[in-house]
């Protein structure tokens, strides 16, 4: 058997997903965001109205987990979460103007701390790369948002 050329996957995305969520901590923190918070705001930009159970789903959460987290945004006026009339059993959540507002204002903050880290990357380089980690997020099914 060959000796490998390169380190696993994990082995290489794992501590940048860990470097880039620590990066990410002081901008959610002056935003007044947990990162669960900042996921579920960012779950809601694909349809204006979810289920609990289909935003977890989404977000790959544990439905329990996210009850605290939409009740902290439902008091600060950043999502509205009202009985689904097909079924009073189901709650549908959408994020409010406020939340939409202050999920792009976050989201635009990481992404120009991304844009300053990959700027010594070649153009090229650099859109390939993004290119290939929408591809391979989109194959393995993980939520994304497009900024």
């Amino acid at each position: 058997m060959p000796k490998a050329t390169r380190p696993d996957l994990a082995a290489m995305l794992v501590p940048l997903g860990r470097a880039l969520t620590e990066a990410e901590r002081p901008v959610l923190d002056r935003h007044g965001l947990t990162m669960w918070a900042y996921a579920v705001l960012l779950g809601l930009d694909e349809q204006p109205v979810h289920t609990q159970s289909a935003l977890a789903k989404a977000i790959r959460a544990d439905k329990t987990r996210i009850i605290p987290v939409l009740d902290d945004l439902q008091q600060r006026g950043l999502i509205l979460r009202e009985p689904d009339p097909a079924d009073r059993r189901v709650n549908l959540i959408r994020l409010t103007a406020d939340g939409a507002s202050l999920r792009d204002r976050a989201q635009h903050e990481i992404q120009e701390q991304e844009k300053r880290l990959l700027a010594d990357l070649p153009a090229a380089d650099r859109d390939a790369f993004l290119r290939v980690l929408q591809l391979l997020a989109d194959r393995t099914g993980i939520a994304t948002s497009e900024g």
